[in-house]
Order: C-alpha cells, then structure tokens, then sequence
C-alpha cells in the first residue's frame, strides 16, 4: 500500500506503507502527543486490498484533503475508489 502526503513538510511525498489496515495517524506515536498527519482517505480496489492511503497535515480540513487528492488524481492512479475511513 502507497502512503500518500499532503500538506505540512512532506507535501507530495509518498512512501510504501506495510500496515493494513492503514494506520490513523501517521507517525503512530511521535513521543510528543501531537501526530503529524491525519488518515483522510483509503483507496480500496474491487478486490477489497488497500491500494493507497491519503494522510493531511493536522491544519488541513477535509474537503481541502479530498479535493487535492482528487486534484492529483490518486483514485485514478491506483485504480482503486476512494473511501472516508471511519474514526
């Protein structure tokens, strides 16, 4: 599964992510009680498999998450529909 950024000091940066499913926040634990970036989205294929992971920074609200994710075309890329994980 492919984590993806967007927003905070790793905007538009990705990473393979081996938790499934997604973890909520990534890092998990910072040691500062603050996490970084929020899980706003997962990209699942129509066999169920995660194909990706959108995360936002903290400042982002999430019609600005999902609308950039739209914007790089993510559900597109991954052929994979894209879902609001529940918290």
């Amino acid at each position: 599964m492919r984590a993806l950024f967007i927003g905070g000091v790793v905007d538009n940066s990705e990473m393979d992510l081996e938790d499934s499913p997604p973890p909520l926040h990534y890092p998990e634990n910072t040691g500062s009680g603050r996490q970084r970036y929020r899980l706003h989205q997962i990209g699942e294929r129509g066999d169920g498999s995660v194909a990706y992971a959108v995360y936002g920074a903290p400042e982002l609200e999430d019609a600005e998450v999902s609308r950039i994710a739209q914007e790089r075309g993510y559900a597109r890329r991954f052929d994979a529909e894209p879902e609001t994980p529940s918290r």
